[in-house]
């Protein structure tokens, strides 16, 4: 079973959905005994750091998210999800995350040449910094995935697993032991995006 958090942001519908079109049982909850008793566990979000950190809690899950991780169960954060893995993001203020990952969450916005577009928006080619990684084993280096952000994670060079290049190498994919995150949207990238959670879902 894998249990989608439901905390009050994030694609949870589209994405139980994608997990449903590849065979694996899905359930969205905000139900911490749901959370401990699921086999894998999939942090979604959408929008500001600050409320969706906010939101993790005053629901209490970020405690609960925390302890599975370090139980050693398979989480993987998605878009926002995945930023709030790191120690804090830089959005609109400074606000704490889940600190699960080294590394901080900072503005794209002078970090690329003045002229492209921000939010970064549309499909970019995955590059694997260290070999195919396990969430990875389905798909092929330089296959496209589907973003949609205006923040970046900065400083997590250990747990970097692919990059997209927009005008500089951006963090795409992190990893580190169970835990995973994709900056991408998996649940909007077609094939590739449903092979990645296929793969998730053999971790």
């Amino acid at each position: 079973m894998v249990a989608i958090v439901d905390y009050g942001v994030g694609n949870l519908f589209s994405l139980r959905s994608s997990l449903s079109s590849i065979g694996a049982d899905a359930v969205i909850t905000g139900d911490p005994e749901k959370l401990r008793t699921c086999d894998r566990i999939i942090l979604p979000g959408v929008g500001a750091f600050g409320d969706a950190a906010l939101k993790l809690r005053q629901s209490s899950l970020d405690e609960v998210v925390r302890t599975e991780a370090a139980r050693g169960k398979p989480l993987l954060g998605i878009c926002l999800g995945m930023q709030l893995l790191f120690e804090k993001s830089y959005e609109f203020g400074e606000h704490e995350g889940l600190g699960l990952l080294k590394g901080e969450i900072v503005p794209i916005k002078g970090a690329v040449p003045e002229g492209l577009k921000v939010p970064h928006m549309g499909w970019n080619f995955l590059r694997f910094t260290n070999g195919q990684h396990p969430l990875f084993r389905h798909i092929n280096e330089f296959d496209a995935v589907y973003f949609v952000h205006s923040y970046y994670a900065s400083g997590c060079d250990s747990s970097v697993i692919a990059t997209a290049e927009y005008g500089a190498d951006l963090t795409a994919a992190v990893s580190s032991e169970n835990i995973a995150g994709c900056q991408f949207h998996p649940e909007k990238s077609g094939f590739v995006g449903l092979s990645i959670l296929r793969a998730f879902c053999g971790l």
